[in-house]
């Protein structure tokens, strides 16, 4: 029942993300890289194609120009099929002189989208969380409960509930209430602990949001967790899906639990390094469930042996086309593409962009490279953070940042 609905895909991917400065200086939160070779966007657009969700509009607003040419060199559907297509939609004022003012705002400015696609389902999904998820099982649950809202949904531990959307709910799973960053989370009944969080996903019958967005108007101007929802939970079927009910085909490795919110630097780099473990929970090498991305011409990644004795060690780590590994040691991280390693170079537990260059003897530990950073000869960074701090952005985590385009005075 749920594969004869036509399903309208609406990615919000307009977001700042103020607080991955300075990785997003120049870039939208979603156009970050991540894990080497990907974009954070990578991951919604590659779960909805997955699950044959084919028809989506990414709805773009800061910083979106680097955004824009990715979703163009990799997001092509092709055009045999017209309603197959992945589509950037700037903010266009058609509800006037203002930016999208939130993501229910965002949808309202566009509602001529959906009354021109004429869908049964609309999916607004997120687009800055690491993630891999069926979204048609969510579809078969939100059918069969008739519900007009339904809500992805995971337990997550308390103490990281108050930066979430918040549910509670019924025997049934419908939703009874929802406050989005409450400073005191109520927690799961028979649960301590534990709080039930909005993935930031959700499904809504197409004629309700068209009908409900149209009446509130230019009230429409906030978001869906934070005033839309909550508002209507009184009139509309409002129920949450149990993310870690999800299972994907041809994976038996991932606990089906794996949902990440990088929202700061820090929980990016744990993201990143998530990836690099011998069993990661996020599994990138399932063939049933690909992740997709621009395609790139680059050549196999390349270790060799430097002159003068000095052998190369790269373990437990990430490495992407293009590399080249020379006579270096290279543990627990991930290499984007291109990325040139000179002889006696070092680099621990460090994430580095495309194109980045490491020179003879450098050392790095515990450091995030943006694109196009040159390490000097002898060069290090982590190895002396309050060095580090009075020049370079130093997570409370105790990681450095180094901004793109930089050749760190090191």
């Amino acid at each position: 029942m749920a594969g004869d609905l036509r399903i309208l895909g609406m990615v919000m991917a307009g977001g700042e993300g103020t607080r991955l400065q300075p990785l997003t200086r120049e870039r939208a939160k979603p156009a970050v890289p991540f894990g080497g070779k990907y974009r954070l966007v990578d991951f919604v657009l590659s779960n909805l194609v997955n699950s044959g969700i084919l028809s989506i509009y990414v709805m773009v607003q800061f910083k979106s120009q680097s955004l824009i040419e990715h979703l163009a060199a990799g997001w092509q559907l092709g055009g045999l099929l017209r309603e197959h297509f992945v589509s950037p939609v700037p903010a266009q004022m058609r509800r006037g002189n203002v930016w999208y003012q939130g993501t229910a705002d965002a949808i309202f400015q566009n509602l001529n989208l959906i009354e021109n696609y004429r869908p049964d389902l609309v999916a607004v999904f997120g687009a800055d969380h690491i993630y891999r998820m069926d979204v048609r099982q969510m579809v078969e649950q939100h059918v069969a409960t008739r519900a007009e809202v339904t809500v992805a949904s995971l337990p997550v531990p308390r103490a990281d509930a108050s930066g979430l959307g918040i549910l509670e709910v019924d025997a049934e799973r419908r939703v009874v209430r929802f406050d989005e960053k409450p400073s005191v989370p109520p927690e799961i009944p028979g649960q301590p602990g534990l709080c039930l969080a909005s993935m930031g996903n959700y499904l809504f019958d197409a004629e309700f949001l068209l009908d409900s967005l149209t009446r509130v108007g230019g009230q429409a101007s906030h978001d869906f967790g934070r005033h839309f929802i909550p508002d209507h939970l009184d009139r509309a079927r409002t129920f949450a899906y149990d993310f870690t009910s999800n299972r994907l085909p041809g994976t038996t490795v991932e606990s089906n639990r794996y949902w990440r919110d990088v929202g700061t630097l820090d929980s990016y780099y744990a993201a990143n390094m998530d990836l690099i473990a011998p069993l990661p929970e996020l599994d990138l090498y399932n063939p049933r469930w690909p992740l997709r991305t621009a395609p790139f011409p680059n050549p196999p990644a390349k270790f060799a042996d430097a002159g003068g004795g000095r052998s190369v060690e790269v373990r437990d780590s990430l490495v992407s086309e293009g590399c080249i590994v020379n006579g270096a040691r290279v543990i627990r991280s991930v290499l984007g593409r291109n990325v040139v390693v000179h002889d006696g170079a070092e680099i621990v537990d460090s994430v580095v962009f495309e194109n980045c260059a490491i020179g003879r003897g450098a050392r790095l530990q515990r450091a995030i490279l943006d694109k196009n950073v040159v390490v000097e000869d002898g060069g290090t960074l982590g190895h002396d953070l309050a060095r580090d701090r009075e020049r370079y952005t130093v997570t409370s985590g105790g990681v450095v940042v180094i901004p793109k385009n930089n050749r760190p005075d090191v």
